[in-house]
């Protein structure tokens, strides 16, 4: 019970915060480790409630990926505009911006984050997108951020879409506006995971549409989702975003998995 009590008070501020703080010590999100009531030296002023093993093994300082797909710089070389996994593939958003590969520890936190008993763990993991990746964040100049939509039927029998609670943490973080209602997904895709790269792009063609009336001319705008992998979801939700009148967009994601190709 007391746990359940601190984890619903997560994102709370103020004079109740700290109350809290006193009657239940902080937890961290992901082991449930005892937290140190004032924070590691290093804490940003949104506290992020992770202990200092779990910041380490979730997020690493810096990300050497492919700028415009973000895989790792296996793929192709440290820091590139394009890579092997990308050259060839006409993906509609303009950059990636992941925390770490889908692999290991953070593998294991996106699946927690699917289940709605985790999402203190996914405001975390938004809170420490933005601390980590602050300077690749900030390289874009982003005026607006929008979480990528579930379908009605399937978001009310999970009871959570982590990317609407990701989205929210790092608008919070970067102080910028966050539009959960700007994009809607038409229809109930199928489940990405269970087909090929070339099926993915065809099972989320004209999937979204930007709500009706909304004028999004010159906007650059931060597309949030918990994985990428092939990037045919978030590359057709850029495309809507793109139709609307948006500027530029960047895919930002917790896990970045590494396919063997796009096509």
């Amino acid at each position: 019970m007391i746990r359940l009590v601190r984890r619903f008070a997560a994102g709370t501020v103020g004079a109740g915060r700290a109350g809290l703080d006193l009657l239940f010590p902080p937890r961290c999100a992901c082991c449930d480790a005892d937290l140190p009531e004032d924070g590691p030296p290093d804490d940003p002023p949104d506290r992020i409630l992770l202990c200092e093993d779990c910041r380490r093994l979730l997020g690493p300082e810096s990300w050497r990926g492919c700028h415009r797909c973000g895989a790792t710089a296996a793929a192709g070389q440290p820091g590139s505009r394009r890579c092997g996994l990308c050259q060839d593939t006409n993906l509609r958003f303009d950059g990636t911006v992941p925390l770490g590969g889908y692999t290991d520890d953070l593998r294991e936190v996106v699946l927690r984050m699917k289940r709605a008993t985790n999402d203190v763990l996914s405001v975390t993991m938004g809170r420490l997108l933005a601390f980590r990746r602050a300077e690749l964040l900030a390289d874009f100049n982003a005026q607006l951020i929008v979480p990528i939509p579930m379908y009605w039927t399937r978001r009310l029998a999970r009871g959570t879409n982590s990317p609407d609670l990701i989205a929210r943490s790092l608008g919070k973080s970067m102080g910028i506006s966050v539009s959960r209602s700007l994009l809607v997904r038409r229809r109930n895709t199928m489940h990405q995971k269970d087909l090929s790269p070339t099926e993915r792009f065809r099972n989320v063609r004209g999937a979204f549409r930007v709500r009706s009336g909304r004028k999004l001319d010159g906007l650059r705008i931060l597309l949030i989702d918990d994985i990428l992998t092939t990037g045919a979801t978030c590359s057709e939700a850029a495309s809507a975003l793109k139709k609307a009148g948006a500027a530029a967009v960047a895919a930002v994601v917790v896990a970045r998995a590494q396919p063997v190709n796009t096509t």
